[in-house]
């Protein structure tokens, strides 16, 4: 294109009915250069936050399957990334001079010649989201530890996982990845991520809570070392240390001695599974019976220790408990809801609340999750939440 003369713009001006004494006397003269095919490059619109990520020269890094919605992770954090389109087209211009730098020199009254290098009518919008974690374990569980003896684990049918497999495979940021692998009570051996086979780790908890009783340790003072010599020779040491980790608290003490404070909702609440996870339904009172007898010495059973892990069933006679993972439901949110009501048509806050706390976003309350997904009502004086659609 021919470049424009000072004239041709000031007749330009004229035609336009325009006054140049309101404009800036810089010109920009626009033509489209060799290259500016549009769909070349993308636009990512960043927060202040992410974008200060970028600038101390750290990545972002686009996770998902072919078959999964694609996320932006930065090192603790997860976006979903939507297309927004623009109703004005979006031109790229390099060395393109903005209003304020061409004010701030008033010599500038030239005419720049800038060649646009592509465009776009959309842009990457990013929302913070959620991570999605519910994959982790589930590519955990193919195959569960269950010891060093275990013929299973000699037979390399399954994938194993390093942390570089997981950040490839699960849409969450490195953080949040590492993070669930502890909430999961998932461990490392030999350089793999293994969650352990539930009756072998219940075999493993049983040797501690035997051992502590045996010494009459207090549950605030287990010692390491003693635990690692007494059951060292039935058990790998350090798994012995894992389920130390998984159901208590490290601590040191003045004199350098290792101890762990056992948690013991943790341990009450996995002897609660392993006693209903062979039966479908339990009468309550007598499962009420049975755990507290099963549970160490010194322990006492609660039904809240068993949030998110059962559910009691008060209309029936008499009334009954049964196993209902919060893990094992679904982890999108209107799927969760029609998982949830199929199991139960009506539900009180307080018996809804383990299930769907998990899924609310950033100062989400559980309140406004169930205004968005549920409708409630009276029920003897009580207010429940039913399903807003047909449940099929």
């Amino acid at each position: 294109a021919a470049m424009r003369s000072r004239a041709e713009v000031d007749a330009t001006l004229q035609t336009a009915k325009l006054n140049p004494a309101e404009l800036l006397p810089a010109v920009h003269c626009l033509s489209f250069g060799p290259q500016a095919g549009g769909g070349e490059c993308c636009l990512l619109q960043l927060e202040p936050g992410l974008c200060a990520e970028l600038e101390a020269g750290r990545s972002l890094v686009i996770r998902g399957e072919k078959d999964e919605q694609a996320v932006l992770c930065s090192k603790d954090k997860t976006y979903d990334m939507k297309i927004a389109d623009t109703s004005n087209m979006l031109l790229f211009m390099p060395g393109c001079k903005t209003p304020e730098e061409l004010n701030a020199d008033p010599a500038f009254c030239n005419i720049f010649h800038s060649q646009i290098a592509g465009f776009s009518n959309n842009y990457w919008e990013l929302r913070r989201c959620r991570p999605k974690l519910k994959k982790l374990r589930k590519l955990l569980m193919e195959d569960p530890y269950e010891g060093p003896d275990s013929q299973n684990d000699q037979n390399l049918t399954f994938s194993k996982y390093t942390t570089e497999d997981l950040l490839s495979l699960i849409q969450a940021s490195e953080e949040e990845i590492l993070h669930q692998l502890q909430v999961i009570d998932a461990c490392k051996i030999e350089g793999y991520w293994r969650i352990l086979e539930f009756d072998y780790e219940m075999k493993l908890l049983n040797h501690v809570t035997q051992l502590i009783d045996s010494e009459s340790w207090p549950l605030s003072k287990v010692p390491l070392c003693a635990c690692l010599e007494e059951l060292g020779s039935l058990e790998p040491k350090e798994m012995i240390e894992h389920i130390l980790l998984s159901y208590g608290r490290k601590y040191v003490d003045d004199a350098g001695e290792v101890y762990f404070e056992m948690n013991e909702d943790k341990i009450c609440r996995a002897i609660a599974q392993m006693l209903l996870q062979n039966a479908v339904k339990f009468n309550l009172s007598e499962f009420e019976e049975v755990w507290q007898q099963s549970v160490p010495e010194g322990m006492k059973t609660r039904l809240d220790q068993l949030q998110g892990l059962a559910l009691v069933d008060k209309s029936s006679r008499p009334e009954t408990i049964f196993l209902l993972k919060v893990e094992d439901l679904p982890e999108d949110n209107q799927e969760r809801f029609n998982s949830l009501f199929g199991i139960r048509e009506k539900w009180t806050e307080v018996d809804i609340t383990p299930y769907i706390k998990d899924l609310c976003a950033e100062k989400q309350t559980v309140g406004a999750l169930l205004t968005k997904y549920a409708r409630s009502s009276m029920l003897n004086g009580v207010k429940v939440y039913n399903s807003r659609r047909p449940i099929s």
